[in-house]
């Protein structure tokens, strides 16, 4: 039986690129018949794409780093310099769990994270401590419903920002799994699941950067805890 689910998953992992390119390519011709220029969707992904970017920055540059000014004390110049290296992994690698030996390492060296508070906080955060993913998950249903022409009320607004949160946490730490939690938030405002091809597009850059930022968020996280403690 093993051998018979390996065999269809490389089928299917063979013919995926397939698929995505035809659900882009009716949705493109569906657009272009609607407004009559080709270069519409293509212009409205990258827009989201910068969007996206621009968020997942302001929130790993000024809200966390605020954060842990505020609650520890620590300088924003000298946290961003310390954590350089365990985002720049995450960025590298897009899997907070490759990420978290480096992680727990420059929590107890550089910042002075107790073992006990760093082998506890750091391996759960990286599970369940996905700001960057929330985010990314929530802008993208918002763009999608954009896209298929559904009008969001408040309400439903408010409903994908909750879905996103819950469906990141337990995501797991390993490159576009947010993908998996995407299908939560887009069924609960009635978004087509197909929809999700159109994000793996650009899926893979930004999940780079939202990486980087959940581990940001692990390290700082540890480091109130630490904080709390003391």
């Amino acid at each position: 039986i093993n051998q018979v689910i390996v065999k269809v998953l490389g089928w299917v992992i063979r013919i995926l690129p397939l698929g995505i390119f035809a659900i882009l390519f009716d949705f493109t011709l569906k657009i272009s018949g609607d407004s009559g220029h080709s270069m519409d969707f293509l212009n409205q992904l990258l827009d989201f794409a910068l969007v996206v970017v621009a968020i997942t920055l302001i929130h790993g540059l000024v809200i966390l780093p605020c954060i842990a000014y505020l609650v520890t004390g620590i300088s924003i110049p000298r946290l961003l310099r310390t954590i350089a290296r365990p985002m720049l992994v995450a960025f590298s690698t897009s899997s907070s769990s490759a990420t978290l030996p480096v992680t727990m390492r420059t929590a107890e060296e550089e910042l002075e994270v107790p073992n006990s508070v760093s082998s506890f906080v750091l391996p759960l955060g990286a599970t369940m401590n996905m700001d960057g993913t929330a985010l990314f998950e929530a802008i993208a249903a918002v763009f999608l419903a954009y896209l298929y022409g559904i009008e969001l009320s408040n309400v439903m607004i408010v409903t994908i920002f909750i879905m996103a949160m819950v469906a990141s946490i337990g995501a797991p730490g390993m490159p576009s799994a947010s993908m998996a939690g995407m299908q939560m938030v887009l069924l609960a405002v009635g978004i087509p699941l197909e929809a999700i091809a159109i994000l793996l597009v650009i899926e893979r850059p930004l999940d780079t950067i939202r990486t980087a930022v959940n581990v940001e968020g692990d390290l700082i996280g540890s480091l109130v805890v630490k904080s709390r403690m003391s």
